[in-house]
């Protein structure tokens, strides 16, 4: 099996999930490869991974463009600029997954498993009980034909699985590859689950479509998070058992929290959409995410000579991604903010008060702001008064605000979690915030009044505002759910003080 060529023109890709709001993660690895693109005179392909439909958001894709777009990342191929590699949606490619699922049924590097959800979670079970790792222990790789065909006439729906060797004229007992950043790594197959490649619904997993697509796309180089190490095994033994050459990979380095956790966001904003609207510059964004990692020299000045500072294209001349270091990168806030404030004092004044008025004071803000306050205020200034919170950055309520009587504040704070999971799970609209807040509350037994009162304190200090539900929109889900989150942790840190 041969590794692609080093001549061969240069294609990466980034290949995101329409789930939810695009993560600050995606633009970090699209980042790099647009670097890497742009530094090889290569292409850089934007492809959506839409195969998981209990989590798709419709949405989303959409988001997913714009937030690129803004931090300046645009890419040669993708689904809304064509290309001669598409589609480039996976929900539009399921019949080439599944005529190559069948390549693989073929010639017996994979195989149709007919264990129910049922008794595969009895497996699990009895795995754990016994102190083993839970996966797969092959049974329908047992079946013969007979029972093959038999399962299929009386209808039974099946998944196909990879066959992990050794099997047929395949004896090996381990798989190696390189990682241009660690050198070779090897897993021993015991380690490795038969993965499924088909789902019983007809869509593939991330494993068959995203090697499938990466083939015929001519990905010369895979650059993606060090999270997916351990699957490359089983996508290496895919192109082995398509007789495919294998492309480069490069893993970077997960992004981590000052605690040197893996960046989440229950302890940093992961959304793009939150830096965007709460006033971070595309360039700042960029030139943070630039630093994760060490690929530009750490005492590099840009044009105006300060240190850490620089350009897009700074970053095209200067990257060199050999010198990646693999320990996590730490996301910190406190630098991103002092990046953002340099850029924001270099823009002209006249610069800078379009930049406020388009993220603070925008038109369409202020109009679905003003909806709200033409019938609660006297006098103009009155706005200001009421409306603070829609622009301001922190807000931290005091306790006499935001526990209600005859409540405690450890129960009023768990029942605040409560309330940030289940608006985040709701569609960010009226009636599905609405729903899902009342459906709370009978559940926890928190009447409406109290339920809503909190929730108002926790987003705007006060538990005199605008409709709570029409702000909540207007506000917009990222800085909501972060107000939400920064003051459960703030709640936290106040509670461990007084310990």
């Amino acid at each position: 099996m041969n590794s692609i060529s080093t001549e061969a023109p240069i294609r990466v890709r980034i290949a995101p999930s329409p789930t939810g709001d695009p993560h600050v993660g995606t633009a970090y690895i699209g980042l790099l490869n647009y670097i890497y693109a742009r530094q090889r005179g290569g292409q850089f392909i934007l492809r959506i991974e839409d195969t998981d439909r209990t989590r798709f958001v419709s949405t989303s894709e959409e988001m997913i463009f714009d937030s690129l777009r803004w931090l300046g990342l645009n890419w040669d191929e993708g689904p809304d600029v064509g290309g001669p590699f598409g589609p480039y949606r996976q929900s539009e490619r399921t019949e080439i997954y599944r005529e190559h699922a069948d390549i693989l049924l073929k010639n017996g590097t994979a195989y149709r498993c007919f264990c129910t959800a049922e008794e595969l979670d009895d497996i699990r079970k009895q795995q754990l009980a016994a102190k083993l790792p839970p996966r797969y222990p092959g049974t329908c790789r047992r079946l013969t034909p007979e029972q093959i065909d038999a399962n299929i006439a009386a209808g039974k729906s099946y998944t196909i699985r990879l066959a992990i060797p050794p099997h047929g004229n395949d004896l090996s007992s381990s798989t190696t590859f390189r990682d241009e950043l660690r050198g070779s790594i090897t897993f021993e197959h015991g380690n490795v689950d038969d993965q499924v490649l088909m789902k019983s619904d007809g869509y593939p997993t991330y494993h068959l479509a995203n090697v499938v697509d990466d083939h015929l796309m001519q990905i010369t180089d895979v650059i993606r998070a060090e999270e997916w190490i351990s699957s490359t095994p089983k996508h290496v033994l895919l192109y082995k058992a398509f007789g495919w050459q294998v492309p480069r990979f490069w893993h970077m380095p997960l992004l981590r929290n000052i605690d040197k956790s893996k960046i989440s966001k229950r302890k940093n904003p992961v959304s793009l959409i939150y830096y965007r609207d709460s006033g971070y510059l595309p360039p700042a964004i960029i030139n943070f995410l630039g630093l994760m990692g060490g690929g530009m020299p750490s005492d590099f000045a840009g044009g105006d000579g300060v240190i850490e500072k620089f350009t897009l294209d700074e970053m095209v001349a200067n990257f060199v991604f050999t010198d990646i270091r693999v320990g996590g990168p730490v996301f910190d806030l406190a630098k991103l903010k002092w990046l953002n404030g340099e850029y924001l004092r270099k823009l002209s004044p006249e610069d800078f008060f379009l930049a406020i008025r388009e993220r603070v004071f925008g038109d369409d803000y202020l109009r679905q702001i003003s909806a709200l306050m033409q019938n609660r205020i006297e006098t103009l200034t009155q706005f200001g008064d009421m409306t603070g919170f829609f622009f301001s950055d922190n807000v931290l309520p005091p306790q006499d605000t935001w526990v209600p009587k005859k409540r405690t504040p450890e129960d009023t704070l768990a029942f605040a979690q409560d309330q940030l999971a289940a608006i985040e799970a709701a569609d960010w609209n009226h009636d599905a915030l609405d729903a899902s807040l009342r459906k709370l509350g009978e559940e926890k037994q928190w009447s409406v009044k109290e339920n809503f009162m909190l929730l108002r304190a926790i987003l705007t200090g006060s538990t005199m505002s605008p409709p709570l539900l029409e702000s909540m929109i207007v506000f917009g889900k990222a800085r909501s759910l972060d107000r939400v989150r920064r003051f459960l942790e703030a709640q936290k840190k106040l509670a461990n003080q007084k310990k």
